[in-house]
């Protein structure tokens, strides 16, 4: 089946894959060729995607993405959200140094817009973190 991850930015990944795993509002879900078709929200978190059936977990790749749409049908994942991070190309200290910086502006928000776009950016900066991590563990 194709993956096609589109982001504001433009197309981060259209290929052929055998499984996709995504964060949606109603909990993870993984995708195989012939999925029934379906349209949901994606959350924050990691989408992980194997592209032949016996790949080990090594092989897998990891994005970090912010919220956006899903549309599955037996032959295609379209997934438009507005950033996708490789796991590649995280830098872990980077990410940690963001979350604190983030967590700070929670503490301090002066109103309900300063608090949700604080918690905004510790949602993407802890998934960023989780994506980094499984990707560390799975490439050992």
């Amino acid at each position: 089946m194709k993956l096609e991850l589109v982001t504001l930015s433009g197309i981060k990944v259209d290929t052929d894959v055998y499984e996709v795993m995504l964060p949606t509002a109603a909990g993870p879900i993984a995708v195989f060729p012939g999925h029934e078709p379906l349209v949901s929200v994606a959350v924050p978190g990691a989408i992980i995607v194997r592209f032949k059936k016996g790949d080990p977990e090594s092989q897998l790749e990891y994005y970090a993405v912010s919220g956006g749409v899903i549309e599955v049908t037996q032959k295609l994942v379209r997934v438009l959200v507005d950033e996708a991070d490789h796991g590649d190309d995280i830098v872990e200290a980077e990410s940690r140094a963001a979350l604190e910086k983030a967590m700070k502006l929670k503490e301090t928000a002066k109103d309900a817009v300063e608090l949700e776009k604080a918690t905004e950016l510790i949602d993407r900066h802890q998934v960023r973190l989780n994506v980094a991590g499984l990707r560390r563990r799975h490439r050992r």
